[in-house]
Order: structure tokens, then sequence, then C-alpha cells
């Protein structure tokens, strides 16, 4: 490092000592006794207490957590629904006029099933689609049979019954049905024949033929029943014309009810 001249040291001490002197009052010295007066005695420096810097320190807030209140559904309101009743179908009703009978199809042909007298009283739940007669459930009866409505007096609009097939009550469990049955045709006329069924007196109710023919260009039910077990043929007229078969099925016919149906071998015009 460099070291200034001696001379350019005192010099600036000179300098600052004349500039103390001023800012305090006293006499300036003389530039000759200059420096041995600064040798002889040193004024002493007042120096004035820096001022302490006070920090006001300026409080921060702490936030104050504010806890968001937990939001509580708002039930949905469900309206009550309305109840609509549906009304009750009233079946029509029937009311008995003479002394009949009710039996367990569609037609005379069937089993006879229940007498009945003027002012029996039923409800009608079917009729049949080949006929007039109509299913009844009669208050007195614990079961359903058909009857002819020229028998009854009806009140309400049968058209609005679903039509119901027969429900023929058997099979027969000690007669079986008609064996070796035949068909011949001669011209419109068809002769339908089979070998008897031995039964008892009591029992024997002869046949039933459940059969469709043709007449005038319509297809025609025609069921027939024959009293007796010695009964063992029938003629049909059937005529050709119709856009559909005719034919048909054979039963044997009990007290207790119908054999299974034997089919007939229609012949054809």
């Amino acid at each position: 490092m460099i070291k200034p001249p001696i001379n350019i040291v005192w010099v600036f001490l000179s300098f600052l000592l004349l500039t103390a002197c001023s800012h305090l009052g006293l006499p300036h010295p003389s530039p000759e006794g200059a420096i041995s007066t600064s040798l002889r005695s040193t004024p002493s420096l007042t120096l004035s207490p820096s001022p302490t810097i006070t920090l006001t320190l300026t409080p921060t807030k702490i936030p104050t957590h504010t806890r968001t209140p937990t939001t509580t559904s708002t039930p949905t309101i469900t309206s009550t629904p309305t109840i609509t009743f549906t009304p009750t179908f009233a079946f029509p009703e029937v009311t008995v006029k003479v002394q009949a009978h009710c039996r367990y199809g569609p037609a005379r042909a069937f089993l006879h099933a229940a007498d009945l007298y003027p002012g029996d009283h039923g409800t009608v739940r079917g009729r049949y689609r080949y006929s007039a007669w109509l299913y009844v459930k009669f208050d007195k009866l614990n079961y359903f049979c058909w009857v002819a409505p020229s028998v009854v007096e009806v009140v309400g609009d049968i058209t609005r019954i679903y039509y119901t097939e027969p429900r023929l009550p058997g099979p027969s469990v000690l007669y079986g049905p008609p064996g070796e049955v035949r068909a011949v045709r001669e011209g419109n006329q068809v002769t339908v024949s089979w070998s008897r069924v031995a039964m008892t007196e009591d029992d024997d109710r002869g046949y039933m033929l459940d059969v469709f023919i043709c007449q005038q260009g319509n297809l025609i039910w025609w069921p027939v029943a024959l009293s007796d077990q010695y009964q063992t043929s029938y003629t049909f007229t059937d005529e050709p014309g119709c856009s559909q078969p005719s034919g048909g099925v054979l039963y044997t016919v009990e007290k207790h009810g119908y054999s299974h149906p034997t089919p007939i071998p229609w012949p054809s015009p």
C-alpha cells in the first residue's frame, strides 16, 4: 500500500481542526501556531448522541377465520299425487225369466250343468264367438255355466265382455273316445260313423260331434248331441264354397263329463 507524504497529512488535519473550531465557536489558530497548538492540547469534542430511532410497530390484524356455515340443503317438496280411483268394471247382470237349463257349453248339445228358475240372478263373465249364449256366474252356484240369452233378462252391455272358450268337464277316467272314426262324402252329404263305446245305462249320455260345416258360403258351427251309446253315425250337409275347410271332433259323453276328443277325417268337397 502507498503512504501519502507527511506534509499532506498535516495540512488535512489542520483543515479539520479549523472546521471544528468554526462549529464550536473557538478562535481560529494562526497558521504559524497551528501545528504547535494542536500538539499542546487537543480540544475535547462532545458528540451529541445520535437520535434513537424508535420503530413504531403497527400491529397487523391477524384475520379471524370465519367458519363458513355448512350449507344445509333444502328438502325438495314432492307433491303428494292425487289418487284417481279407476271405476270398477260392472259385469252385465242377468235374471232368469223362465225355468231353463244352464249347460257346460254354449249350445243345447252340451251336458246339463244346473237347473235355473225365474228370479235367479247372476253376472255375465263371457260369451261365445260362434253363438249368442252367455257364460254366467249365478249367485246360487259356485261355478260358471252357459245359458241361452232367450231365457234371461240382461242389464248391461255384453259387447264389452270377452269371448270365452267352453271348458268341458273331463276327460273321463271311465270311458275312452270313440274308435274307428270315419267320414264318407256323397255329394254334399257327409256321414260320420264310429264304433260303439260300451257304457253303463246310468253313465250313458251318448256322443257329441263338435263340427264346422260349410253352407251357402258360410262356415257354420254345428254341435250335435246323440242321446245314447247305440247311435254311432250322423250325416251333415256340407257344401263347397267356404274359404276354410270343414271338420271337427267326436266325444264320448258320460254323466261325469267328456272323453278326449277324436279328430274326424273330414272329406273335402
